[in-house]
């Protein structure tokens, strides 16, 4: 007697992949937002549950989140998000404080008209851009991120070196979470006028005010996040 064909569960296959997808940006997005604050567990069966799928598939999708430094997964084999002391985030500090003035440097040197120009506009877009949305949750928008992203990476652009580039992006990508809570606790900062400093630095040509208006700029950051309590100026 011919078996009944029985149709392909949706987490078999392409199905779990796109569903392990759609969790991970679910859970990112929460992260970054702030629905999960520093420290929080991150319970697989808790989540799976509330996303509606499979521990296996929600498993999946923290690890990718641990991989990309927005989780941490502890030793009794649970997870959390990571939390404001966590060493990681002054070194991520330190090593953008030693590569990118570098990198600053480089593009004060050998950026062209165009690279003014690139500059100019990347930081008109980032200070027209408004940093918050009530809809966004209370860390700054996703626009307001990506404006911020690319400034700064035109800002370097300037050097001509790839392989240098590709560090930046590494480092940026990796400090994303800490930045978002850095501007969290220290929310009087002039972030728009730390960037027209540098902008101003870097146009001018003048490569040692602009290396250490970046090495402050960075400074702060890390100094925010590893404040015991919210910092009332910066």
């Amino acid at each position: 007697m011919p078996q009944t064909a029985h149709p392909p569960s949706p987490e078999a296959g392409p199905g779990k992949r796109m569903l392990s997808e759609q969790v991970h940006a679910r859970l990112r997005d929460a992260i970054m937002r702030g629905e999960h604050v520093p420290g929080d567990a991150l319970k697989p069966h808790d989540l799976a549950k509330q996303q509606g799928v499979s521990l296996a598939v929600v498993r999946e999708a923290l690890v990718r989140l641990v991989g990309e430094g927005l989780a941490d997964r502890l030793p009794n084999r649970g997870f959390a998000v990571p939390a404001f002391s966590d060493r990681r985030w002054q070194e991520i500090a330190e090593a953008r404080r030693a590569v990118e003035p570098v990198m600053l440097r480089m593009s004060i040197e050998r950026g062209d008209i165009d690279w003014e120009a690139r500059v100019r506009a990347a930081f008109h877009r980032l200070a027209r851009t408004p940093p918050y949305a009530p809809d966004e949750g209370e860390y700054y928008t996703a626009a307001w991120a990506e404006a911020h992203r690319v400034f700064h990476r035109t800002l370097l652009e300037g050097c001509g070196n790839p392989v240098l580039l590709e560090t930046f992006d590494r480092l940026w990508t990796a400090s994303e979470l800490a930045r978002r809570w850095s501007a969290h606790r220290g929310p009087e900062r002039d972030a728009v006028g730390e960037h027209r400093r540098l902008e101003e630095t870097a146009l001018a040509r003048d490569a040692d005010a602009a290396a250490e208006a970046l090495t402050l700029h960075l400074s702060m950051t890390a100094a925010v996040l590893a404040a015991d309590e919210p910092a009332n100026h910066v």
